[in-house]
Parts: C-alpha cells; sequence; structure tokens
C-alpha cells in the first residue's frame, strides 16, 4: 500500500517536471517568439502547440549555409542600399525588403507569404524575428502612403538585424 502511495506522489510529480523542461526547451528555442505566440494565442497550451507544429513542419526545409562570396556580395548589395537611404529613404526600405527575401530564398527560406516566412525565421532567427516584423509592418505601410523619415530608419534598423542574422552575422565585411 504504502508503494503505491508512492507512486501515486512520484508520478504527477515526474509529469510536472517533464511539462516544465519541455516548455523550457520551447522557450529557449523560440526565444521572444514563444512569448509573442503565446500572448497572441491568449493561451499557452495552444501556443506551445502551435510552436511544436512549427517545429514538426520545419522537416522539409533544407536550409543552406552561404558560401563566403555571396555573403560578401549580398554585403556588398546591403551597403548600397543603406547608401541609398540618405536621398531615397522609401525606394531603399524597399529595397532592403527585397534584399532580404532574396537572401531567405537563397538559404531555403519560403518567400512568398509572409506568415509562412514569419513561421519559417521562427525556428532559426527567432531572436531576429520581431525585428522583420516590424520592419515588414512599416514597410507595407511605406508603400501604401506617407511614413516619417525617422520610422523608414526604424524599418532599416529592422530589416539590418534580421540581414545579419541571415547571412552570418559579422563575417560579412563589404569589399573596399
Amino acid at each position: 500500500m504504502a508503494v503505491i502511495v508512492g507512486v501515486m506522489a512520484v508520478v504527477p510529480a515526474v509529469g510536472f517536471f517533464l511539462l516544465r523542461r519541455r516548455r523550457g526547451r520551447l522557450r529557449e528555442r523560440f526565444g521572444p517568439e514563444h512569448e509573442r505566440t503565446v500572448a497572441a494565442a491568449g493561451n499557452r497550451r495552444a501556443a506551445e502547440r502551435e510552436l511544436r507544429a512549427r517545429r514538426a513542419r520545419s522537416g522539409p526545409l533544407d536550409i543552406q549555409p552561404l558560401d563566403p562570396d555571396v555573403r560578401r556580395d549580398y554585403a556588398d548589395r546591403w551597403a548600397a542600399v543603406q547608401a541609398r537611404f540618405v536621398n531615397e529613404p522609401s525606394p531603399a526600405v524597399s529595397e532592403a525588403d527585397l534584399l532580404v527575401r532574396a537572401v531567405m530564398a537563397k538559404r531555403g527560406h519560403t518567400t512568398e507569404d509572409f506568415a509562412q516566412q514569419a513561421s519559417d525565421l521562427s525556428l532559426e532567427h527567432s531572436r531576429t524575428l520581431e525585428h522583420y516584423r516590424r520592419a515588414h509592418e512599416i514597410s507595407g505601410r511605406a508603400g501604401d502612403g506617407w511614413v516619417s523619415i525617422q520610422e523608414l530608419r526604424q524599418a532599416m534598423t529592422h530589416f539590418h538585424a534580421l540581414f545579419d542574422d541571415l547571412i552570418g552575422g559579422d563575417q560579412h565585411a563589404p569589399r573596399a
């Protein structure tokens, strides 16, 4: 009888421990995207089910690293977009968006649908995904009408954060 009572006390404790550990792994893997998904779903259980589903759907993605020469070429193109921003901020933001999507496509990410892009990016680039969401929102408003130069600056900064993450951080110094 004492053994049965002991087992009945231990099993829920082990289950609770495993659930917390699984949650911790999701939070670690998805970073800020975990909390954003929980807030959007309004329910932690539903949000975590969505995040696990994303991870399961990611199976067919074949994300490739960039060749050093390709990385340098993209870095040079980014430098040109930044230079254009001085005289033509709105078109430069649109170009930054296109360049980020080009890098995503080159690496093997989906680029047709923003929701799918965000879902795919959350798997490997969750730390910079919120930058992409903000940049995409500002870029969309800039295409529809007028936005302030400050917002365009913010969009460039946000695009740059994801761009750096996609091409591999500080390994992309532009050619002289």
